[in-house]
């Protein structure tokens, strides 16, 4: 949990999920980790709070009556939104999980998932995306801009600077503090964006006509 061990000092966690069952089960979760929780059961009422104040992170379900993870996720604008949002999802949902990425989700977390690992990792992911967040404010990390080619998020971004680094999706994942399917995401974008064919393709591209912007 950190350095010292203890939840950020902002620490409250939102929870939306219909499944009671699911929703009590997280809740215990971050609770017994020291976290203040806030579950709904539907997304409307998150949404409306969400825009009143900003938790440490966001769990959403996929899956809601009314509006949909993927309906939040763009009503937040979840890729500018100051907490990172954690998409949940079952197997079967993953073409859905790859869309919430898609739209700023920072990584899916698959049902069932394992109560002992999900905190830690649902931690670890809040520091490095903090710790990015910080960098980016400060000016340490540049967006990639390519003339004539649709801009990419500050997290393509991120995950092309580890590509281009030669980091794995695994060493990327870690690094970023997001699992590397979801890195793996990512990276299919930027590749879709740039019109690159390979790995190698991508590289010819970067150092070619690339050139490094602040948005």
């Amino acid at each position: 949990m950190g350095s010292g061990g203890m939840p950020p000092a902002s620490h409250e966690v939102f929870i939306a999920d219909d499944d009671a069952a699911v929703r009590e089960t997280l809740v215990t979760l971050f609770k017994r980790a020291g976290y203040e929780v806030t579950a709904f059961a539907e997304g409307k009422s998150l949404l409306a709070l969400a825009r009143e104040r900003t938790p440490a992170c966001i769990l959403l379900d996929v899956h809601m009556p009314g509006r949909s993870g993927l309906d939040i996720l763009k009503e937040l604008n979840a890729d500018r939104y100051p907490a990172p949002i954690f998409i949940v999802s079952g197997q079967g949902d993953i073409s859905m999980a790859v869309e919430a990425i898609r739209n700023g989700a920072l990584d899916f977390i698959e049902k069932p998932f394992q109560g002992s690992e999900l905190v830690p990792r649902v931690q670890a992911a809040i520091d490095a995306w903090r710790e990015r967040q910080s960098a980016a404010q400060s000016e340490k990390h540049p967006l990639y801009s390519f003339v004539g080619r649709e801009p990419l998020t500050m997290r393509e971004s991120e995950v092309l600077s580890e590509i281009a680094s030669g980091a794995s999706n695994k060493e990327a994942g870690r690094k970023l503090g997001i699992s590397p399917r979801t890195i793996e995401v990512h990276r299919a974008r930027v590749m879709e964006k740039l019109s690159a064919k390979n790995l190698a393709d991508l590289m010819r591209i970067v150092m070619a006509e690339g050139h490094q912007t602040r948005n």
